[in-house]
């Protein structure tokens, strides 16, 4: 038995398979169609104690680690959800530990429990129109006037924008980055255009501007100039959240396939009596256990404190490209039906693209990589 696999985190699958089939299931269609989940999902996560699986009970969640979140995310996808679903629920996986990781009781109090407990949701600001992945070269600024912050600029690419009611914020102090809180309705806050993607239909995704807003000097995260390390050192959750969505759902797509293969009849014969398809199938599998296996591995040595940079980054490559190849041949045996909206596997599809850009892109993982092997 692994570490991840435990007899706790195997009750723990069971409660996020029976949520995402009695919550999730009967409407996911329906919120894909809508642009968003509703806020009321995030209460009822809360309330089985899954929204919070990654938190420490100390500031309101349900005292699990890293590995829980991995387990939770695996099933919701394992399970019928998606990893859209997972990036709209969970989008304070993200947005509150550089809060906690402050110790800010204040900030905890008014931010963190409250949005594990479903009633606010957070988001992470971080992107801007003309940066990309270069979060030193961030543009957006902060002013020092008094007791508070003059803040300028724009984000974009902001998952969960239009419903956060606060977000956390990445901007240029002088002589580093800080991170600052901002509740939305602050005057010059502006939650622009619900950006219409690809796939992920069912997370909302926005722009920001910042005009003249001013923000309490109270509302930032640590202390000034500290928010670029504050953003690497919580990089390497975000990479293996990534990951394990990209394993899951090459996983979930090698089911439906196989689901597939075996009811589909083609001249007389199920698919899956034929050796082309079988040994497809096959390959499909290793490919997507294989990255389950390495992933876990990477992030069993995260959860113990182990600075394994290089290796979270090859973990989300190799399982972003498990899940890349798997999709598409996923698809491709589901004939003309995997190519509609009725499909699950269309979803899929489309959902997959995304995983190689959010959380630094492949070629970021490949400079680290390489930087790793000392080139």
């Amino acid at each position: 038995m692994t570490m991840v696999e435990t007899p706790e985190r195997r009750q723990l699958r069971e409660l996020t398979r029976a949520f995402v089939t009695r919550e999730v299931l009967p409407h996911l269609d329906d919120w894909e169609r809508a642009g968003e989940v509703p806020r009321s999902l995030h209460a009822t996560a809360a309330k089985v104690g899954l929204l919070g699986v990654s938190f420490g009970e100390s500031v309101g969640g349900s005292g699990g680690d890293l590995l829980d979140s991995i387990i939770v995310t695996e099933e919701i996808i394992r399970s019928g959800g998606s990893s859209g679903l997972v990036a709209a629920l969970f989008t304070h996986g993200i947005a509150l530990p550089h809060i906690v990781a402050s110790g800010n009781d204040d900030l905890i109090d008014r931010y963190v429990r409250p949005t594990l407990a479903g009633t606010m949701i957070g988001a992470l600001a971080v992107t801007e129109p003309d940066g990309g992945s270069d979060v030193a070269g961030i543009r957006t600024r902060a002013r020092r006037d008094g007791d508070h912050y003059v803040v300028n600029g724009s984000k974009t690419y902001i998952t969960s924008g239009i419903r956060a009611d606060f977000v956390t914020t990445a901007v240029s102090t002088g002589n580093g980055l800080s991170l600052l809180v901002i509740d939305k309705g602050t005057p010059g806050f502006t939650v622009g255009r619900r950006l219409e993607k690809l796939g992920w239909h069912c997370s909302d995704t926005a722009e920001l501007s910042f005009v003249d807003v001013r923000v309490p000097v109270a509302n930032r995260v640590g202390e000034e100039h500290t928010g670029f390390l504050a953003i690497m050192q919580h990089f390497a959750a975000e990479r293996l959240s990534l990951a394990t969505q990209a394993y899951a759902t090459a996983q979930r797509c090698v089911d439906l396939a196989t689901r597939w293969c075996r009811d589909r009849s083609t001249f007389g014969r199920p698919l899956a009596s034929r050796q082309l398809v079988r040994h497809r199938l096959a390959e499909m599998h290793t490919r997507a256990e294989a990255a389950r296996a390495y992933v876990h591995e990477v992030a069993t040595r995260v959860a113990a404190g182990e600075p394994v940079v290089t290796e979270v980054a090859m973990a989300k490559n190799v399982a972003v490209a498990a899940c890349a190849e798997v999709v598409d041949a996923a698809l491709q045996l589901h004939g003309g039906f995997g190519y509609l909206r009725d499909a699950e596997v269309e979803r899929h599809y489309r959902d997959a693209r995304i995983l190689g850009i959010g959380g630094g892109t492949t070629e970021i993982m490949n400079e680290i990589i390489a930087k790793g092997m000392g080139l």
